[in-house]
């Protein structure tokens, strides 16, 4: 019997494999999807937070039948988690709930959003990211200025993974364009005021019509959950070109 294999560990991933990137960001993100596919296989972790359909159609429509993790904060506005539902029952997802540790504190996003989002954030993932070789995230450039130099795969040196940003590149009007060409339906709160949607506490309409994320913890510095803030370290150690 032939002998089995273990996937490479994400430090010795040659990304000199991985998909450049083109004039055509949505063709590469199905590019390196497919690449993520062909190098980690059952290892890889898709992550969306069903704030759009995009990423969760893209990722199962180029990988069929991936699975997809959403985190349940514990604070998902009621209209997300029925968007993830009927995503699900429309395009027959495979999603992974993933929720935080029982008995955690309810109130301390009042006092501490940075240990609420670890706690309920953070550390879930963790535990979504055990025996996980690859990451894919619906991360843009566009998104917000902490977000400028995403590349579209780098070694994740923090958390021991090769991240993945299919939609890295993606412009607006790519943005706009997909689940157009797609018939994807809207998250419920898209026409409210809210482009960028996380856990009900601290998400606001955007306050800015040009920045999508100025509803994220609106009034205070604090611009990412903890989930991405690694990036910029993690792409220095690895030597990757951010742009």
């Amino acid at each position: 019997m032939a002998a089995v294999t273990a996937p490479p560990s994400p430090s010795h991933v040659d990304l000199g494999g991985a998909p450049t990137e083109t004039a055509d960001p949505v063709t590469d993100a199905r590019r390196v999807l497919r690449w993520a596919d062909t190098t980690f296989g059952t290892t890889l972790c898709v992550a969306a937070s069903f704030g759009d359909a995009t990423l969760p159609h893209l990722a199962a429509t180029t990988i069929p039948g991936v699975e997809i993790t959403l985190l349940d904060t514990g604070y998902l506005f009621a209209e997300t988690e029925w968007f993830a539902d009927h995503l699900v029952d429309r395009f027959g997802l495979n999603v992974r709930v993933v929720h935080p540790a029982p008995d955690l504190d309810r109130d301390v996003w009042r006092h501490d959003p940075d240990a609420c989002c670890s706690q309920r954030k953070v550390e879930p993932f963790q535990r979504a990211l055990a025996g996980r070789r690859g990451w894919v995230t619906g991360l843009r450039r566009s998104d917000s200025p902490s977000r400028r130099t995403a590349p579209l795969v780098h070694h994740d040196l923090l958390r021991g993974v090769v991240k993945v940003n299919p939609l890295a590149a993606w412009t607006d009007d790519d943005i706009v364009r997909y689940p157009a060409t797609h018939d994807l339906p809207d998250h419920p709160l898209a026409d409210r005021g809210f482009p960028s949607i996380g856990c009900w506490p601290c998400t606001s309409p955007a306050a800015d019509a040009d920045d999508p994320r100025s509803g994220r913890w609106a009034g205070s510095a604090k611009t990412e959950c903890g989930l991405h803030t690694a990036d910029a370290v993690a792409v220095r150690a690895s030597g990757a070109d951010p742009a």
